[in-house]
């Protein structure tokens, strides 16, 4: 596709999102704040959806990792140690021309010459470090002593908390702590919809192992993250792996990949597996002056374990799913006319919605009662939507333009008065073949189950 065609689509999912429930701007009313995004009903259960799947992958299907839920607001000093206060930064630029305040590598340069994205202006300011933490103040004062900030990560207070949750999980080398939550940082520029924001959620793993074992852990994490990735409905086509050069990552680093997606803005990075060293703990050992130090037990041997850290952004990935799942297609209408449909073809474990129940006319009380039976029988198993309002065809086009893989309609079949045989019986509609067929009610929660499983 190309850079037109890219842009057209993406601005219809931003559209659709908005449109559908999925995502609006935050204090829309007062003219909305930059960088920051709400998520209505299905955007929630979407995001919810993720979260879930990813710690039962991550934390309940495996012996060797645990969770934690950190604070946001952490000590100062916490941020002094891990090098934050000092260090994340980004240089800053203003052009003076359009007066448009942009990160130093957002810049284009046309024939040796930095100019402005915007307005390609070439009167620049020069590059100056622009701290990305939120400061606040803790207690009544505002004053230096009580100074801290809004996490720029989750990942410290994994650090911080090491050796507690060593003690009480009994966990041995390699082993790793999960953590899910909101994280906070000033960017300078955000941008590309909900892809770059002030405020957004991180699912982290911290994976501790013996120095030896790092590298070999860097591949193995690699691998199951793209697996991850797979297993929810993202082609692999659309997934890179980018190996982060020397000069790019981090110093305490020893490799870092980015997993990297084909967004329509775009190729951009979805989640950073790096190989950390000792460095974290390490620092955290020295400025604190506790020990942070694992006891082999075998060897008889103290020392800072080495961590390899897969960091994905929820928002991104949500984001990623959306246009991942975003089609165009034809469907008849209610005539036989063919009319253009708009689907979300969600992976059903990810969906927001996993079934949606129509009686067929809401006019027809057994219909309708037979219908709400049928929810009250699936609700206990998975999210239920129920819809009697309109067309059947258009209660069609209401689901599929929100990724609902399943659609059950009750008819005067269901009631056995057209025949006998088929009493008890409905209508199962799968969205993306649009295909249907008749299943028992007594079978419904297993067949739907096992397809969203």
């Amino acid at each position: 596709m190309d850079s037109k065609a890219d842009a057209q689509r993406m601005e219809k999912i931003v559209s659709l999102c908005k449109r559908r429930g999925f995502i609006f701007q935050s204090s829309e009313i007062y003219g909305g704040l930059s960088g920051s995004w709400d998520y209505g009903p299905f955007g929630v259960e979407l995001k919810r959806n993720l979260k879930n799947y990813w710690w039962r992958t991550m934390v309940h299907e495996r012996d060797d990792v645990v969770g934690m839920d950190g604070s946001i607001l952490m000590n100062r000093a916490v941020w002094k140690a891990s090098g934050h206060e000092d260090t994340f930064t980004d240089p800053m630029v203003d052009c003076r021309s359009c007066k448009a305040r942009l990160r130093a590598d957002q810049l284009v340069e046309k024939n040796g010459i930095k100019q402005c994205p915007n307005c390609g202006g070439k009167d620049l300011t020069a590059p100056r470090a622009f701290n990305l933490m939120f400061k606040t103040f803790v207690g009544a004062t505002e004053d230096e002593s009580s100074l801290t900030y809004l996490r720029p990560e989750t990942a410290q207070a994994i650090f911080v908390q090491f050796k507690n949750i060593l003690e009480v999980s009994r966990k041995k080398l390699p082993f790793g702590i999960a953590q899910i939550g909101k994280a906070f940082r000033n960017e300078i520029n955000p941008r590309n919809f909900t892809f770059r924001s002030r405020e957004f959620e991180q699912m982290e793993l911290e994976y501790f192992c013996r120095a030896e074992q790092g590298m070999e852990l860097l591949e193995y994490w690699k691998e199951e993250r793209l697996k991850f990735y797979e297993s929810i409905g993202i082609s692999r086509d659309k997934l890179h792996v980018k190996t982060v050069s020397d000069e790019e990552r981090a110093f305490y680093s020893k490799g870092t990949y980015d997993i990297e997606y084909d967004f329509p803005f775009g190729r951009q990075e979805l989640e950073g597996v790096a190989y950390r060293t000792d460095y974290d703990l390490s620092q955290h050992q020295k400025v604190s002056g506790k020990s942070l130090e694992y006891f082999d037990e075998e060897t008889k041997q103290k020392f800072i374990p080495h961590v390899v850290e897969p960091s994905a952004g929820v928002d991104r990935t949500v984001l990623a799913l959306i246009c991942e799942a975003y089609s165009e297609d034809e469907a008849p209408d209610e005539k036989g006319k063919m009319e253009m449909r708009i689907v979300l073809r969600f992976h059903p474990r990810i969906a927001p919605i996993k079934c949606a129940v129509f009686p067929l006319l809401k006019n027809k009380e057994p219909l309708v009662a037979k219908a709400k039976k049928i929810v009250a029988l699936l609700r206990p198993h998975m999210y239920v939507f129920y819809d009697e309002t309109g067309a059947i065809g258009r209660r069609y086009r209401r689901q599929d333009e929100i990724g609902t893989p399943f659609g059950v309609t009750v008819d005067f079949e269901t009631l056995g008065e057209k025949d006998p045989a088929l009493r008890d019986t409905v209508t199962l509609r799968d969205r993306d073949s649009m295909k249907q067929e008749r299943v028992p009610v007594q079978d419904l929660s297993s067949i739907l189950v096992s397809r969203i499983s």
